[in-house]
C-alpha cells in the first residue's frame, strides 16, 4: 500500500466516524495484572497481545506507579487549571511542538465542533517558557518525574510488542529516547469542563470528539466516578456500538495508537474512542485525566517487519496524520 492510499484512507476513516451512535456493546475490557513482571514477561506478553489484538485497549493493574504519585499528578493538574486564564496564557500552546495550554482549541474532524475541555502538554525538548514555576513551585520536578514513570512502564507493554513482532530487546525504548532534542512523547493533563444542570448539550458537541491516536501506545490515568469514556473496535465501527470504559483510580487504560498500527503491518489495532458529553442524569461535574502519548522520537523510521509500507519517519508520518484529518 503507498503512503497516498494511506493517507487518503486515514482521511475517509475519521470524517465518516462522525459523532453519531448512542448503541452500546458490552465487550470486555480486558485487565492486566503486571506483578513480577520480570518473572512473567512471557506470560503477560501473551495476555497483553491477545487483548490488544482483539479490541486495541485494554487497562493495566499493579502497574508499579504508586498511588500518591498519581494523586499528586493529578493534585498538580488541578493546581495549574485553577490558575486565572491570563496565567494559563502566558504558558499557551507552541504550534507544532505539542507543548503547553490550550483550551476549547482541539477540533475533531469526526464531529467539527471543539472539545469541551482544556489541557496542558509536556513534551521535554519544548518546555522552555511554559512552566509555571513562579506560581506553582515543584511543578516542574513532579511533573518530569511523573512523564518518567509513565515513559518507562509504556517502554514495558511496548517491549512485550516486540517480543511479539519478533524486533530486538529494546527496540522501542531506542525509538522513544528521553534524553534526544528529538524526543515526542507528550504527557498530557487535561479537564473537562463541568455542565451546568440546565444546559442542554447539542448533538455535536463532545468533552471528545471520536478519534483515533496518532502515538504508539496511549497510558490513560483516570478517577473514580468520572466516567465518560467510550471506545468503538473493529466492525462496532461501522454499526456505531460503544463499548464504556469504566475509570478506577488504580487502573491504566492504555490503546494502540495509528503508530504502532503502522510499524506492526496492521496486526495491533488503533481503534476510536471519545468521551460523552454528560446526558440526562449524569453527574455533570467537571472530569480530569492525565494521558501519556509514547510517541516515537521524530526521526525514528516506522517500518514494520513485514514491509507493509514504505518507510516513514515518526515525523513525516505525524504530519501525514495531521494533514488527512486537516487537509480538506
Amino acid at each position: 500500500m503507498t503512503d497516498t492510499t494511506y493517507q487518503l484512507a486515514e482521511l475517509d476513516k475519521e470524517t465518516r466516524m462522525g459523532g453519531a451512535g448512542t448503541e452500546t456493546s458490552a465487550r470486555e475490557i480486558r485487565r492486566i495484572d503486571l506483578t513480577d513482571f520480570d518473572a512473567r514477561r512471557a506470560e503477560i506478553t501473551e495476555e497483553l497481545w491477545a487483548a490488544a489484538t482483539d479490541i486495541g485497549f485494554f487497562q493495566l493493574v499493579n502497574h508499579g506507579i504508586e498511588q500518591p504519585v498519581v494523586d499528586g499528578a493529578f493534585a498538580d493538574a488541578a493546581a495549574f487549571f485553577a490558575l486565572p486564564e491570563d496565567t494559563k496564557a502566558r504558558h499557551g500552546l507552541k504550534k507544532g511542538l505539542n507543548s503547553g495550554w490550550e483550551s476549547m482549541t482541539q477540533v475533531r474532524p469526526s464531529v467539527g465542533t471543539p472539545d469541551q475541555k482544556e489541557s496542558y502538554q509536556v513534551t521535554r525538548p519544548h518546555m522552555d517558557g511554559l512552566w509555571p514555576d513562579d506560581v506553582l513551585p515543584g511543578f516542574r520536578e513532579r511533573t518530569l518525574a511523573f512523564e518518567a514513570r509513565c515513559r518507562d512502564l509504556a517502554m514495558r507493554v511496548l517491549g512485550c510488542f516486540a517480543d511479539r513482532l519478533g524486533l530486538p530487546e529494546g527496540f522501542f525504548a531506542r525509538a522513544h529516547d528521553p534524553a534526544r532534542a528529538q524526543y515526542q512523547s507528550t504527557l498530557r493533563m487535561l479537564h473537562y469542563f463541568a455542565v451546568p444542570e440546565d444546559a442542554e448539550i447539542p448533538a455535536d458537541v463532545w468533552r471528545a470528539g471520536a478519534h483515533t491516536d496518532f502515538d504508539c501506545l496511549t497510558l490513560l490515568f483516570q478517577r473514580d466516578g468520572q466516567g465518560g469514556l467510550q471506545v468503538c473496535p473493529g466492525k462496532e465501527a461501522e454499526a456505531q456500538e460503544w463499548t464504556p470504559v469504566e475509570p478506577a483510580d488504580a487502573v491504566i487504560t492504555c490503546n494502540i495508537g495509528d503508530m504502532l498500527m503502522r510499524w506492526s503491518d496492521d496486526r495491533l489495532p488503533s481503534n476510536f474512542h471519545r468521551v460523552k458529553s454528560p446526558g440526562p442524569g449524569d453527574d455533570r461535574s467537571a472530569r480530569h485525566s492525565i494521558a501519556f502519548f509514547a510517541q516515537a522520537d521524530r526521526d525514528a523510521v516506522i517500518e514494520g517487519p513485514e514491509r507493509r509500507y514504505p518507510p516513514i519517519t515518526a515525523a513525516d508520518y505525524i504530519r501525514q496524520r495531521i494533514a488527512a484529518n486537516f487537509a480538506r
